[in-house]
């Protein structure tokens, strides 16, 4: 059984004091049977962590540089995520793809650096409306993990399907539309590692969840929780969509 995960991904958004209070928001949530992340902004790893320390929820970055030290400015290692407490990583978010061209060989590089620190990586997958349109999408899908995961040995990874077309527009794929890509994505797993392994890796829907539109999500059976953008900044949306049955 795989336990739902709640991820919140705050891009760059909060100040440092909007960001101690949105985390101190969130931790009145007790008894929790959802595994729930935040992912703040760098500046605000640290004060985070301090508000989160007695709670549930864990803490994440939203991205990091392969290399563990060097001339990278403005860049973040994988070292320095782990000694502010990150348990996870978000590798390859579409807008890192998009406005950042990262690639799916850096990518690679990334996950590799991840797994070496002990920081379970989120590699996020998703395509692009012309590429649904042209009915690629699956093409798309598994090039994408196939690419990322090559040469990287079965892991405890998480893996984010985010159609691009449904990240902060308001639209959203279907339940029937989301669930056709992450079950494509498991049967990739499994064809890349073994069946066993991919039933236990959990695949998250990103793009535009709302507490609305979680429960249809959450009934699917491949659908094992989202990566959640603008509601991830509204404590009560949030913890409604955590709460979701």
């Amino acid at each position: 059984m795989r336990t739902r995960m709640i991820a919140g991904n705050w891009k760059m958004n909060t100040t440092l004091s909007e960001a101690k209070n949105l985390a101190q928001s969130l931790t009145t949530i007790s008894s929790l049977q959802t595994e729930v992340v935040i992912f703040p902004p760098f500046i605000s790893l640290e004060t985070v962590r301090t508000s989160i320390q007695n709670s549930q929820i864990k803490l994440g970055a939203q991205t990091l540089h392969h290399e563990e030290k060097g001339a990278y400015t403005g860049e973040i290692s994988g070292p320095m995520l782990k000694s502010v407490g990150c348990e996870y990583v978000l590798i390859g978010h579409s807008e890192r793809r998009q406005y950042f061209n990262e690639d799916n060989a850096l990518l690679n590089k990334k996950i590799r650096a991840a797994i070496s620190h002990q920081i379970i990586p989120i590699l996020c997958v998703g395509e692009s409306l012309a590429e649904r349109e042209n009915n690629t999408t699956l093409d798309v899908i598994k090039t994408q993990l196939l690419e990322t995961l090559t040469d990287i040995p079965y892991t405890n990874m998480i893996i984010a399907y985010e159609p691009v077309w449904a990240i902060g527009t308001g639209k959203v794929a279907t339940p029937e539309q989301a669930q056709e890509v992450h079950a494509f994505i498991r049967g990739t797993l499994s064809e890349h590692y073994d069946q066993i392994s991919a039933e236990k890796i959990r695949i998250l829907y990103g793009g535009s969840v709302t507490p609305q539109n979680s429960p249809s999500l959450f009934e699917k059976p491949d659908i094992d929780g989202a990566l959640v953008g603008g509601a991830s900044l509204s404590t009560e949306s949030f913890i409604n969509i955590i709460q979701t049955h």
